[in-house]
């Protein structure tokens, strides 16, 4: 009887636990160009960095060109920080500012973490003047 009702206690509690969220930190495949993103924490807040791209790959050198501000155009594409300022989780982030290197903008962003290996990134110039792309989990 005793052990009945402990399996009980115990079957019920992992019912109500919340699941554990999975960590967002780690290498993230983009939708486009072939782009590859290591989020990390820093500080408070979560960031990103550009490792590689499909771009990268043919040149490693290649540098931010489109940027707004013409001092930042000769720093490289590699290793550009494109994710800063999000606060948050541990399913959603806010907040946020996204680097579009391709156009040269930032934007305002948010990440929802849909599933351990998936997260949609969302950016703004102003709402309702949004695109979000789907980003999954290398490592």
């Amino acid at each position: 009887m005793l052990r009945t009702a402990i399996l009980a206690a115990v079957a019920s509690a992992a019912f109500v636990a919340p699941a554990m969220a999975a960590d967002i930190t780690g290498l993230w495949q983009t939708e486009t160009n072939g782009g590859q993103v290591e989020i990390s924490r820093c500080g408070n807040s979560l960031c990103g960095k550009l490792l590689t791209s499909d771009n990268i790959k043919k040149n490693p050198a290649l540098k931010d060109e489109k940027n707004k501000d013409p001092s930042l155009r000769t720093r490289p594409l590699k290793g550009l920080q494109l994710l800063w300022g999000f606060s948050g989780g541990p399913t959603e982030w806010t907040g946020g500012k996204v680097y579009k290197a391709d156009d040269g903008k930032t934007y305002s962003g948010t990440i929802t973490m849909t599933d351990a290996n998936t997260l949609k990134l969302k950016g703004c110039v102003v709402a309702p003047l949004c695109k979000t792309q789907t980003w999954t989990r290398v490592k």
